[in-house]
């Protein structure tokens, strides 16, 4: 799968301390349950598996009860937290102009996150979408992504900015008051995407830019990381199939055409290290097919086509295919677990 081993700055913890503490956690006994020591959150920059932050965000979440958990870190943070980047945000003339150097240098904030940016005449769309294995809950994860980048746009365009949505693929939390109060009465759940939707005209407004200097320095100093955490072909194509399935079938062409290459250069990248285009699209349906199927009480309609299928027939063959049973029986499987049961038998028939 293509979750593997993948790190995040510890500053992607700014504020879990603070808000264990208030929700009754020992913050110190839960971090070690996942295998991350305290003393990781004194440099901000210190390198930590994503894996392990998720984990610690959704126990924190199912023991203290609070579903918001990862909302309530977001309140505890300053823009100055997503750290060299801040400065060169703030560098560019317009918010949308800033959204573009942001999605650059994502992966060295999350490695995990995938932005993806839409746009029509009046609107602009950022969707976020988490790698992660699709058996894993990742809510908090997405919620906290959602969460800092909403306070990204309020920063750039001041606190009295308001998206026209707010969106999440999850089922809504039993008590959506905190949601309510962070976002406001503009967020929905049981969406086909997670993300927010801006007025196209609010990113146009021309920003009070910083210091051209340090902004500079910043910069280099955010090449250079990228390219010491260079990825791999097969990496980089994998992200990109997760960015654009949702918009519709994704090809190899318009992979090159999203990369500045041509088809046949892709393909003799991925030849390089072993893989083919269609086996990382297969894989990368994969993960977000049971995603889907887990987290939210969407359609088998609306999930074939986030998936690029033609028709929820071929999405139906192609699921059988690949885990040897129909969705209904996944999903039954996954359910009979999560109580505590034992899954029903394999349905090759």
């Amino acid at each position: 799968m293509i979750s593997t081993m993948r790190v995040v700055r510890s500053a992607s913890l700014n504020g879990y301390l603070e808000v264990a503490q208030s929700c009754g956690l020992d913050a110190a006994a839960m971090m070690r349950q996942v295998g991350l020591p305290t003393r990781c959150l004194e440099n901000p920059e210190t390198l930590v598996a994503a894996e392990a932050v998720r984990e610690l965000l959704e126990r924190s979440a199912q023991a203290c009860g609070r579903e918001d958990f990862a909302l309530r870190m977001v309140v505890q943070r300053s823009f100055a937290s997503l750290g060299p980047i801040s400065l060169i945000l703030k560098d560019e003339p317009t918010p949308r102009q800033a959204l573009n150097t942001l999605c650059r240098y994502l992966r060295l904030l999350n490695a995990l996150l995938i932005t993806h940016i839409d746009e029509t005449e009046d609107t602009v769309t950022i969707r976020e979408e988490m790698l992660v294995q699709p058996t894993f809950l990742a809510r908090q994860v997405m919620e906290l992504a959602v969460g800092v980048m909403f306070r990204i746009l309020q920063e750039l365009l001041g606190d009295h900015w308001k998206p026209l949505q707010v969106c999440f693929a999850h089922r809504p939390p039993r008590d959506p008051s905190g949601h309510s109060a962070f976002f406001g009465p503009v967020v929905a759940f049981n969406q086909d995407y997670n993300g927010i939707v801006c007025r196209a005209q609010d990113l146009l407004l021309p920003l009070h830019r910083s210091d051209p200097g340090i902004a500079r320095f910043a910069r280099d100093y955010l090449e250079r990381a990228l390219h010491d955490r260079g990825h791999s072909a097969r990496e980089t194509v994998c992200h990109l199939i997760a960015a654009l399935l949702p918009g519709g079938r994704c090809t190899a062409q318009q992979v090159a055409a999203h990369l500045h290459v041509d088809r046949r250069t892709i393909h003799r990248h991925l030849a390089k290290e072993g893989v083919c285009f269609s086996e990382l699209l297969n894989e990368v349906r994969a993960e977000l097919a049971l995603r889907q199927i887990r987290e939210n009480g969407l359609p088998l309609t609306e999930i074939s086509g986030l998936l690029g299928f033609s028709s929820p027939s071929a999405f139906a063959h192609w699921f059988r295919t690949q885990f040897g049973c129909s969705v209904t029986v996944w999903r039954s499987r996954q359910e009979a677990v999560g109580a505590g049961g034992m899954a029903p038998p394999e349905d090759r028939g």
